[in-house]
């Protein structure tokens, strides 16, 4: 089934306007405005109003596609906190203003947390779930607050702490924090023969490891995904993939997918996760491919 997701109804969160290749959004009592490569169409509001409501705005250094700075208005903070609920799922988020235009959250990915939560419960026994390229672990603690026994991984020490940090503010406890090459984790976990009923994949289009190892998303994603293949319980699981690559569509996933874990597959959904801002525009923010063995 092919789906089109977007968030719930979220008081901390909202997508005021996109266009021209920027994103307003509100987190939590912030405004801010940054750089959005799929915003290809007009602004819904004038510059004029971007200025009056954006306390910070991020502008990219000359030459450079992924690194910048975010310039502040008065009383704007550098850290703050915002809240998400989901049914019994109460996470609390500590966020930043990063140099490369991130804040720490990927907002997009609340229909995943749902699903993690939700298929975690319902599955038999405490499940293991591992979540790799797992960031500041929006997932991992959807996947925790669910009953799972989860190991977090992911190759940057500093953002495994900023995942630690909203773990606590969250009233959780007992992740796994694992600073680490996923494909290198990956390799060793089948070699020694372990099983997880869960699987989270985020993976970037290109990265590096603790030891400077390289990530190629469309080198290295087809091994990945035949490792998880294999690291996945065939009969009680839950399965979810992201990619934010512009090359990548959703057919490609589809395939690989299919391939690799044939007839484990089943309660599947393919799609595309967007956000739709005031003027009723979808930003598109990638595509998604999850299956489980509960519904």
């Amino acid at each position: 089934m092919y789906s089109f997701l977007t968030t719930s109804a979220w008081t901390d969160y909202e997508l005021i306007d996109c266009g021209n290749f920027e994103k307003l959004e509100r987190f939590g009592e912030y405004v801010l405005a940054r750089p959005e490569p799929q915003a290809a169409w007009d602004k819904h509001l004038s510059e004029r109003e971007w200025e009056r409501l954006a306390q910070a705005t991020f502008k990219r250094e000359k030459g450079n596609q992924e690194k910048g700075q975010w310039q502040l208005k008065k009383g704007m903070a550098e850290q703050w906190f915002i809240n998400y609920r989901y049914h019994d799922l109460k996470l609390r988020f500590r966020l930043g203003l990063s140099s490369f235009k991130h804040v720490g959250l990927f907002p997009e990915q609340d229909p995943n947390w749902q699903f993690i939560f939700d298929r975690t419960r319902a599955l038999p026994g405490k499940p293991k779930v591992l979540n790799m390229f797992a960031y500041t672990g929006g997932a991992s603690l959807a996947a925790n607050a669910g009953g799972a026994d989860v190991t977090h991984l992911d190759s940057v020490k500093q953002v495994n702490f900023w995942a630690r940090q909203n773990m606590e503010a969250s009233n959780l406890d007992n992740i796994r924090w694992l600073v680490e090459d996923a494909m290198k984790y990956a390799r060793r976990e089948v070699k020694r023969g372990n099983k997880y009923q869960g699987i989270i994949l985020d993976p970037p289009a290109y990265g590096r490891g603790p030891d400077g190892e390289k990530w190629l998303l469309e080198e290295q994603l087809n091994e990945l995904i035949k490792l998880c293949s294999e690291l996945l319980d065939p009969q009680d699981n839950f399965f979810v993939i992201n990619l934010y690559s512009l090359g990548f569509s959703a057919l490609i996933l589809d395939n690989l997918i299919r391939a690799s874990f044939g007839q484990t597959v089943r309660n599947e959904e393919l799609g595309e996760l967007y956000l739709e801002d005031k003027a009723k525009r979808k930003l598109p923010l990638g595509t998604f491919f999850r299956f489980s063995s509960v519904k």
